[in-house]
């Protein structure tokens, strides 16, 4: 059976392929990320993604299913309970969460906590409602210039967001306040939301307030082994592209690099096909999540995911005869449905080295196929859940 030196797994970040047979829990009947952004965007034209197969996994007007397949794809359900991005990334990499990230888009978060967050930081909280990221510096930064208070604010996710502007609370102190906030929350099971973002932002008023790149999440501890700690254990190379680092809070990383953009990602890990690794690269595009999905922008995410097809093809021309490169999403984020939340959804799995023979693979129960196969691969120890394809792909 043949082996890959490097395998890449690049995260189109909420890149769903239609509603799971449990959708109905989650409100989401009908939810279909592409499907929706590919019949509705007039000259929507991903070849790269096609000539590989993915309009088999959908059912996509503007997206051929009629060519033989030159890449392996499969749809793959969702094992854990919810639909956020610690969920989904924690299956890809072999975790089963069965007990669902606390969320407070409803309500805002609990006074007690509230509360906490003043007394740490000396300062006033404002906010506490569930809310886009731009909008609310928009609604609020003029009064944080003023008085000094922080920006706490959450969203459809299991989220806790401060945002704070740069010249009135220095990186230091707000990160500060993050890391006590992260630590609170811990603490406390009803508080224990996936991730604290601190989200800095620059400017004078409403009109240039603008968010700096200067983010950084404290995301829980993984509960358990992953596949990364597997491959670092083993001494292979690790390496984190994106917010994959923040997601798996460095567990099993041995290197990582940030992020601005999904283009810049894609650039970052194209000129990695040029250095020599033996392990994983693991890349997470957040933008079409982030910037599209949550805000319904059906034009922006169909845009980026053309900019990403032809960046797609560029890594796919300098990638060496031992690579394996997988492209999937670790929930979904359809641009026409209700609300501003993630869809609980089928997510692709699109695969490609220079010698397979293209195909359609079974539907998968679970993301944790994704580890599986490279745990498979390396010859390091396994997931619990989730199977090996690696015969599939080499034969």
């Amino acid at each position: 059976m043949k082996k890959f030196k490097r395998i890449f797994v690049i995260v189109a970040d909420s890149l769903g392929v239609g509603e799971l047979p449990d959708a109905e829990k989650y409100n989401d009947v009908g939810a279909n990320t592409l499907g929706h952004i590919a019949n509705k965007y007039k000259g929507f034209n991903i070849p790269t993604l096609e000539k590989l197969g993915i309009g088999y996994l959908t059912r996509c007007e503007t997206v051929s299913a009629n060519l033989a397949p030159n890449g392996i794809v499969g749809k793959m359900g969702e094992l854990s309970v919810g639909k956020d991005t610690l969920t989904g990334h924690f299956e890809i990499m072999g975790l089963e969460v069965k007990t669902p990230f606390p969320s407070f888009t409803d309500t805002g978060f609990p006074i007690e906590l509230i509360e906490e967050l003043e007394k740490f930081s000396g300062r006033k909280v404002i906010g506490n409602i569930s809310a886009s990221g731009t909008e609310i510096i928009k609604d609020l930064g003029e009064e944080q210039l003023a008085t000094g208070a922080l920006i706490v604010y959450t969203s459809a996710d299991s989220v806790l967001q401060i945002a704070a502007n740069e010249e009135i609370i220095p990186l230091e102190e707000l990160y500060r306040i993050c890391e006590y906030a992260r630590k609170i929350t811990i603490q406390n099971p009803e508080w224990m939301v996936g991730r604290i973002i601190a989200r800095p932002f620059v400017g004078t008023n409403k009109e240039n307030f603008k968010r700096t790149t200067n983010r950084h999440d404290y995301a829980l501890k993984p509960f358990g082994k992953t596949v990364l700690n597997s491959l670092k254990d083993k001494n292979y190379d690790v390496i984190a592209v994106g917010k994959i680092n923040d997601i798996f809070n460095g567990e099993g990383v041995t290197k990582s690099y940030k992020t601005v953009s999904n283009s810049n990602g894609m650039d970052i890990t194209i000129d990695l096909l040029k250095e020599d690794f033996t392990g994983l690269c693991f890349v997470n595009l957040v933008d079409f999540d982030a910037l599209y999905g949550h805000r319904r922008d059906l034009d922006g995410y169909a845009n980026a995911i053309m900019e990403f097809d032809l960046q797609l093809y560029e890594f796919i021309q300098n990638m060496n005869e031992d690579d394996l490169v997988m492209v999937v999403a670790d929930h979904g984020n359809d641009p026409v449905h209700h609300g501003t939340d993630h869809t609980r959804e089928y997510t692709p799995l699109v695969i490609y080295h220079h010698n397979v023979k293209g195909g359609i693979l079974p539907v998968s129960k679970t993301f944790a196929v994704v580890g599986a196969t490279i745990a498979d691969n390396f010859e390091v120890e396994a997931p619990v859940i989730g199977e090996s394809i690696l015969e599939r792909i080499t034969k």
